[in-house]
């Protein structure tokens, strides 16, 4: 039988959550704030903790850091938090899954079967990576140097699994950043199209320059008409006037 840790301090959601997970077939152990949940992951040894952020004592997000710098148990996060940030952090942390209050006790116990399902899959050949004293789990994204986990960003971890599956080789700036999703469109919309120094100034002479010539043009075109108009007001039919017009 699964032992799943609950960590809340509303007894309410902690009862709720002990009633739906016991009928699906898992043990219950509880704590209601940060420091009871550290005791009681160390003393229960749970296969999964729900963890709600909002604690007392001990933040929940500094309690998931600590399960994780121990540990690799899945980590469902419980919170009322609207923030996203606190998600994305917790995610960063290590933990598998959340859940935002209010929340359907059914739904809860459908992630932490997903979650189980997902860490007890073995994983396949090509899954794990090591490098010397380090091992990389690359599907759940965690690492270890020897028996001790380290917490990654999920920036830093793909960094790290390139440069592990290649050991040896030089990669070149662009060659470890364009697969990442987060960086590589960046990095190449700044490179992608530089602007050469002074084109924009050149364009404007370019531009200055064919509306002088335009005018010079129009300016030739004009003038044997005023010419002409200035030698008929001169008398009409006067030899010189009509010399001047040939």
């Amino acid at each position: 039988m699964k032992t799943v840790l609950v960590v809340d301090d509303e007894p309410k959601i902690v009862q709720l959550a002990r009633d739906y997970l016991e009928h699906a077939g898992f043990a219950v152990v509880s704590a209601s704030d940060g420091k009871a949940a550290l005791a009681t992951a160390r003393a229960s040894r749970p296969d999964l903790v729900v963890l709600d952020l909002g604690l007392p004592e001990l933040d929940g997000l500094d309690v998931a850091r600590t399960l994780r710098r121990d540990s690799t148990v899945p980590i469902v996060m419980l919170t009322g938090r609207g923030d996203e940030a606190d998600k994305i952090a917790g995610l960063e942390i290590g933990a598998d899954d959340y859940v935002t209050k209010p929340f359907s006790p059914k739904e809860l116990v459908a992630r932490i079967r997903a979650v189980l399902r997902r860490t007890e899959r073995p994983p396949d050949a090509g899954d794990v990576v090591r490098a010397g004293e380090v091992t990389l789990d690359v599907p759940r994204m965690r690492v270890r140097v020897g028996a001790r986990p380290v917490e990654l960003t999920p920036t830093e971890f793909q960094l790290l699994a390139a440069l592990a599956r290649s050991p040896g080789r030089i990669f070149t700036r662009s060659q470890l950043l364009d697969p990442l999703p987060t960086i590589a469109p960046t990095a190449r919309a700044v490179t992608a199209a530089p602007t050469p120094p002074g084109r924009a100034e050149q364009a404007e002479d370019e531009e200055e320059e064919q509306k002088r010539e335009e005018q010079s043009e129009e300016t030739e075109t004009e003038s044997p008409v005023r010419i002409a108009v200035v030698s008929d007001r001169r008398g009409a039919g006067g030899k010189a006037g009509g010399e001047s017009l040939r």
